[in-house]
């Protein structure tokens, strides 16, 4: 197979009127995924789900509101399982299109809920998750955290796989264990528009030598206006992007409107690129610094008989 090939990022919002509606936006493009010939498509972090940006669900120290557990209730309810119908018809997209899908989902697990990564191949449907492992400040409320056990590189037709999640990314540690599995393709998920993500994407390429696909959400200015928010700015503002393994821009950034943005990129690149620095390699000092990671499951109840 080649090493040369088409990627992508697909810059969407989660769609008002809820999950169906999302998904029915999101295989709408499936025409314009299939002329573009990419072998993978990364989607924003939360799309499946939403990102409820403003929301405080009732919250405050010490007590909650009875309308607040109603919003989560909804919220909840928006949420999808890895096994349901939203994963299924990706799948069928992605079998149908050639590409492999990384996606961001509100994941329902149990009465909890995860923000997390689906990789979905065309061969093989659903076949790994990431799930977030630090919700950043008030997601706490929401999201549970993840543990070491999804935490996979994934082999695909695109080559080696990883996903970071937002802020994710902003965890040395964390990429320090992901670089170690020693990914081609570094993924994004997002809905962090502002320009010091686009150059910790940048960083993140040049670090781990990988090229990395951050796709970002977009969403309109919040109508009634969000508390400390301009009325007229939107919440979130796009910015998509695809950089190279040195840290060169090969395609956006994405302004704030949906779109699919691609180019072509050539993992035989790779090898050249880390030539002067692999992290994980001959750059490191495990003779100075060594990273200790747990990647068993963590289950809060284990029944032994």
């Amino acid at each position: 197979m080649s090493t040369r090939f088409p990627v992508a990022a697909l810059q969407l919002g989660s769609n008002p009127e809820g999950t169906a509606a999302t998904l029915a936006d999101i295989l709408a493009h499936e025409a314009e995924i299939k002329a573009s010939g990419a072998r993978l498509v990364v989607l924003p972090e939360a799309l499946l789900g939403g990102y409820p940006k403003g929301e405080t669900f009732g919250a405050q120290l010490g007590f909650r509101t009875a309308a607040g557990r109603a919003r989560f209730a909804d919220y909840f309810r928006a949420a999808v399982c890895l096994d349901g119908p939203e994963i299924k018809a990706l799948s069928q997209m992605s079998a149908r299109t050639g590409a492999t899908l990384v996606v961001g989902v509100i994941e329902r697990a149990g009465a909890s809920l995860h923000c997390t990564a689906a990789f979905i191949t065309p061969t093989s449907g659903l076949v790994a998750h990431h799930r977030k492992l630090m919700p950043t400040a008030i997601e706490r409320l929401i999201w549970a955290q993840g543990d070491g056990s999804t935490m996979p590189v994934v082999e695909t037709p695109a080559g080696r796989l990883a996903a970071a999640i937002c802020w994710e990314n902003q965890m040395p540690l964390f990429r320090a264990a992901m670089y170690a599995k020693g990914p081609d393709i570094w993924c994004a998920p997002t809905v962090d528009d502002r320009e010091i993500w686009r150059a910790s994407m940048r960083h993140i390429a040049n670090e781990g030598r990988v090229f990395v696909i951050s796709a970002c959400q977009v969403q309109p200015p919040a109508n009634p206006p969000v508390e400390n928010w301009p009325e007229d700015k939107p919440l979130i503002g796009g910015g998509s992007l695809i950089i190279s393994p040195l840290g060169d821009i090969l395609a956006g950034p994405l302004g704030p409107e949906p779109g699919l943005l691609a180019c072509e990129i050539d993992l035989a690149s790779l090898s050249a690129a880390r030539f002067d620095l692999d992290v994980s390699g001959h750059y490191a000092r495990p003779d100075l610094f060594q990273l200790s990671v747990d990647e068993r499951a963590k289950p809060g109840v284990i029944t032994r008989r």
